[in-house]
């Protein structure tokens, strides 16, 4: 059987309980814990490739189109409207979520984000262990890296330094 069949005799099952038995309510999860929206910055996807011209050709094809790096160097990012892929040969392996606090889309500098030292504490507050930690005490650009359940690589990676008060101030006017 193969998974849309098991998926539709599943519905059927519960379609024909719920017939049985109109008056009484399905039960209903008890609602998650709300946590506060943490504001992670711009995100990409940072592949890892064996041939970065055959991997550009192919995303061009996609419609993306380089907006930045260095083919000699073995890395090129591509967008395709607001979704980022950067392509890297040879610089680490399996493929990164990564998001850049304080960046927008085109790596313009937001004057409101949240730093990534504040994101880490935050992280860290909610039981989340780091591979890799930003200096808590810094100011200028920093970074962390963190997996997820699965082994997922998550690269959390600033560009610009921390918003300070007059930023936030701006910010606001």
């Amino acid at each position: 059987m193969n998974t849309f069949s098991c998926f539709a005799l599943g519905l059927c099952l519960v379609l024909t309980a719920q017939l049985q038995n109109p008056d009484q309510e399905p039960e209903q999860p008890a609602p998650a814990p709300v946590q506060s929206s943490m504001q992670l910055g711009n995100f990409s996807v940072s592949l890892s490739v064996e041939d970065l011209k055959a991997s550009v050709e192919f995303y061009e094809k996609l419609g993306f189109a380089q907006v930045g790096g260095v083919l000699k160097q073995n890395w090129i990012i591509m967008q395709n409207g607001s979704t980022t892929v950067g392509l890297f040969h040879g610089m680490f392996e399996g493929n990164i979520m990564t998001f850049n606090p304080g960046w927008d889309k085109d790596k313009n500098t937001l004057n409101d984000f949240e730093d990534v030292r504040v994101l880490q504490s935050r992280l860290k507050e909610r039981g989340i262990e780091f591979v890799a930690e930003a200096d808590p005490k810094s100011t200028g650009p920093a970074s962390l890296v963190l997996m997820d359940p699965d082994g997922n690589t998550i690269f959390i990676d600033q560009h610009v330094d921390a918003p300070t008060a007059e930023d936030d101030v701006k910010a606001n006017r």
